[in-house]
């Protein structure tokens, strides 16, 4: 069962009443966490801020609020919470009370993503923090620990070391200046606890020696803004807590000033699931604004699986980000990914296993559409993410693990059960639910077309590619979706749709380009334009984002790249004048109008000193300098016809056309693709069947499954 937190209103919405106006500045009303809540009263002029009153469920909770900007306001940590409805009222003489309702949540979770996932394996014993040490056995089963603080040091010679007990100075302490200006000891405040089930750490510049900072009174060090990191992954990406955040030690976000914030389920290393991931990151986020105030905003950061949740959260959780950069990216993991890796691991199966020989290296690399032959096998391994039995992670023991002859019951370790709360239960296995589908695909038609394969070869390899069954074992018959799910996967964003919250977000995406790596590599830079492709269908323009792409010389997503680094600071002047614009305008005209005018889609040459090239970036075949320098190649799907979206879960059919296939048909040649595809194939030009829009953002998902 599925409900809207909220709907499409914005973030904080509060009940006025009579001039007194609530907010709440942590969360928003309905996902309260932990027993607190930061909140803000406003207070019209004519009353003095000290003759108000604020009640909890009929319990005075004045004393809890201070005066702010002037009498204009109050704010307050409200604490003592119970699960549940919790009722605020403010009163003031000859003003009609002004009300909230704010409804609390475990601070172990769940919110709104839906039952836990069980079994789940706490790893707070194997877990360092920034000094060194390990936090410890957990204290319940929800692998809870204390919160700590820790402070360490950037040294002169360039590492992070602990701080003395005595928090003296050290002779080779660091000292920095920060993008506001101030100069000040390059000293961290490292908070590390338990949120949601997961590990969390934030960091910021602060000097213990000055009082510890609150909402009220910030670190010097704090620039005011926040960047949340996001983790990698996603195999073994399930069933565990997690001995890793995102990372919140990068030298260049922190010497900037930059508060850093992650958990260890905003890794999909650890959770493969970005739901989980932004219900955490919620709960996360809000901890941090409760102990340190609203940050002026919160850039989301990561690569790969960080990509994911960026792209996802920004969509689907809008307020939660305000701006985006993600690297070697991805739409999304159960589509954009799944679909393509999917279709390699029968494409693998079929040239190594159906039929060897049958087709040479480049025929084979023509019909993935990849562009190097060694992709196909190395993303046929990533197709391990729906085998339930491939990637468990080593903490999970093998007695809790699925084997259908032996533990039919057990653990299963892919996707699809990893969000079993989206998609719910196949009523006759038990299994989740799967939008898993590839009938009615021609694999290899463009290749075909194009004659690289004969069509021999491309019906011989429709006739026994097959697909899989509830194991992810190779099958003759072709997948096909479960209904439920397929709509399931549509309505709650599980596949990108880009026209919620990232309709109205800046966004960088950033591409170290891996397509030509000698073995093969899983992020190719076509799933950028997926991305961009989807903007452009929801919202009429990809405006908003901007496309930068080098050579792999710095790993991946390192600020060591000065390209990467300038990323971050050109978000940063864009939030920025986003945020002080008080011009006419919708989100997105503010959005466009404030991009910064050096920051546009642009290339960097592969020379030993790289060199900038201003221009679109476009799939476009080799036609534009880029595009010559990074190719865009494609997919399985996309050689069948797909378009650069990928965004159709099951395709609609049509019947089979003689002329499409770039070459004239005998009677037997046509009979055998009629046997093949006996219910039509793949009509890309129409929507996918159930296609549909976003059901709403902000949606919460009922425990039952």
């Amino acid at each position: 069962m599925v409900a809207l937190i909220s709907g499409p209103v914005p973030a904080n919405a509060a009940e006025k009443a009579g001039g007194l106006a609530f907010t709440v500045l942590s969360s928003r009303p309905q996902v309260v966490s932990g027993e607190n809540a930061l909140v803000r009263l406003e207070v019209p002029r004519e009353v003095r801020a000290g003759d108000v009153r604020v009640d909890r469920d009929g319990t005075e909770v004045t004393s809890s609020f201070r005066s702010v900007d002037g009498g204009r306001a109050l704010e307050g940590l409200v604490t003592d919470l119970r699960a549940g409805r919790n009722i605020l009222t403010a009163k003031a003489r000859g003003l009609p009370p002004a009300r909230i309702v704010l409804d609390d949540h475990p601070v172990t979770g769940p919110v709104f993503a839906g039952a836990h996932e069980q079994p789940f394996i706490c790893d707070t014993a194997a877990f360092t923090t920034v000094t060194g040490s390990k936090l410890g056995p957990p204290k319940d089963a929800d692998c809870s620990v204390a919160t700590r603080v820790d402070h360490v040091y950037r040294t002169t010679a360039g590492k992070f070391a602990p701080l003395p007990t005595d928090q003296a100075r050290p002779a080779d302490l660091a000292w920095t200046t920060t993008s506001a200006g101030r100069r000040v000891p390059y000293i961290v405040r490292v908070e590390t606890g338990t949120i949601n089930r997961a590990i969390y750490e934030t960091s910021m510049l602060d000097d213990p020696a000055t009082p510890a900072p609150d909402p009220w009174h910030r670190s010097d060090g704090w620039n005011g803004r926040l960047i949340y990191t996001f983790g990698g992954g996603c195999p073994g990406g399930w069933y565990v807590q997690g001995r890793n955040t995102g990372g919140v030690m990068d030298d260049v976000m922190l010497r900037q000033g930059y508060a850093v914030a992650s958990s260890s389920l905003n890794v999909f290393g650890n959770n493969c699931n970005d739901l989980l991931a932004a219900e955490t990151t919620s709960m996360v986020k809000e901890r941090f604004v409760e102990a340190y105030g609203v940050p002026a905003f919160t850039i989301g950061w990561g690569c790969s699986g960080g990509s994911y949740q960026t792209h996802q959260i920004g969509d689907n959780y809008p307020g939660l980000l305000d701006g985006i950069v993600s690297g070697c990216s991805f739409p999304d993991v159960g589509f954009g990914t799944i679909n393509t890796i999917s279709d390699a691991r029968l494409l693998n199966h079929y040239f190594r296993e159906v039929a060897p020989g049958a087709l040479s290296q480049e025929q084979q690399r023509a019909v993935s559409g990849f562009g190097r032959w060694e992709s196909i096998a190395n993303l046929a391994g990533g197709g391990g993410r729906i085998d339930p039995r491939i990637f468990c992670p080593s903490q999970l023991p093998a007695e809790l693990r699925y084997q259908p002859e032996t533990n039919p019951t057990g653990a299963r370790c892919d996707v699809y059960d990893h969000t079993v709360n989206v998609y719910g239960r196949d009523p006759r296995t038990g299994f989740a639910r799967r939008p898993l589908d590839n009938t009615g695909v021609q694999y290899g038609l463009g290749a075909l077309r194009d004659k690289t394969i004969t069509f021999d070869q491309f019906i011989d390899l429709n006739e026994r590619i097959g697909g899989f069954d509830a194991d992810a074992n190779p099958v003759p018959e072709r997948t096909s979706a479960d209904p439920v799910a397929m709509r399931a996967a549509y309505r709650s964003g599980r596949m990108l749709n880009g026209g919620a919250g990232l309709a109205r977000m800046p966004m960088i995406d950033y591409r170290a380009y891996t397509d030509d790596l000698p073995g093969g590599d899983i992020h190719m830079r076509f799933q950028s334009f997926a991305t961009r492709e989807r903007l452009q269908k929801a919202n009429g323009t990809y405006a908003n984002q901007v496309m930068l792409a080098e050579n792999n010389r710095y790993g991946g997503f390192s600020l060591a790249s000065p390209v990467l680094a300038d990323a971050l600071t050109q978000m940063d002047r864009w939030l920025t004048a986003i945020t002080t614009d008080g011009r006419p305008g919708g989100a997105l005209d503010k959005v466009v109008r404030n991009k910064p005018r050096e920051l546009t889609d642009a290339c960097w040459t592969r020379d030993a000193e790289p060199r900038k090239i201003v221009e679109p970036q476009v799939a476009a075949n080799g036609t534009t300098t880029c595009d010559t320098l990074y190719p865009v190649w494609t997919s399985p799907r996309l050689v069948a016809g797909a378009s650069m979206a990928n965004d159709i879960v099951k395709c609609r059919l049509r019947s089979i056309d003689p002329a499409a296939y770039g070459t004239p048909l005998t009677a037997d040649q046509l009979s055998r693709l009629r046997k093949v595809f006996r219910g039509g194939v793949c009509d890309w030009s129409a929507p996918g069947i159930g296609q549909q829009g976003l059901a709403g953002t902000w949606q919460s998902f009922s425990s039952k499954t």
